[in-house]
């Protein structure tokens, strides 16, 4: 029987967003054995969109373990625990300024970080509504860092939400075989 290939599943704070990003995980559920990882605010933030509690739940049931929450939990997925693939899903626009500028100061900066040192692919599905303004250097800068691939993003409401864009969840297996070939799948921006 062919080895599953180990995925961390790292989910950050775009509390509108984790239905979506359940998923997914669901889905990749059926093919990788899945660490979940969750940033300091989605592991204790309760907000109208579900409790933190529940998403400790789910997680552990479909992953078979607890999620990562601390620093030096995450830690461990550098050289001497590696992953395969990190996924972060979603992404704030609070993570993405991190990764951009090396700042590790959650579970989730800090598995990328320890991940990314060893070259293995970090996957990263954006949700933030400053990504057209404030957050848009960095996602430059990461679009030109090695090993980091993007989920295919939109304007999710342009009108209302001019600066926002929130990956499309349900590329994520076409986005992870580009990836496998070595190429980011575009367009980048539907």
């Amino acid at each position: 029987m062919k080895q599953r290939l180990k995925l961390g599943f790292a989910m950050c704070g775009s509390f509108c967003t984790h239905a979506a990003a359940l998923k997914v995980l669901h889905d990749l559920a059926q093919d990788y054995d899945i660490t979940p990882i969750l940033s300091f605010t989605a592991a204790a933030t309760d907000t109208r969109f579900g409790t933190s509690a529940l998403l400790i739940e789910n997680l552990t049931a479909v992953c078979g373990r607890a999620p990562v929450t601390t620093i030096a939990e995450a830690e461990k997925f550098g050289p001497a625990a590696p992953l395969d693939l990190l996924y972060i899903c979603p992404c704030t626009g609070a993570t993405l300024a991190r990764l951009a500028h090396g700042i590790t100061d959650t579970p989730v900066t800090m598995a990328a970080k320890a991940h990314l040192r060893s070259d293995r692919p970090l996957l990263i599905a954006l949700a933030t509504n400053d990504a057209l303004s404030a957050n848009l250097g960095n996602l430059g800068l990461l679009l030109n860092r090695k090993n980091i691939w993007f989920v295919p993003m939109r304007q999710d409401d342009p009108a209302a939400k001019p600066h926002s864009l929130v990956a499309d969840f349900t590329l994520t297996r076409e986005t992870l075989a580009a990836m496998n070939e070595g190429s980011q799948l575009r367009p980048l921006f539907r």
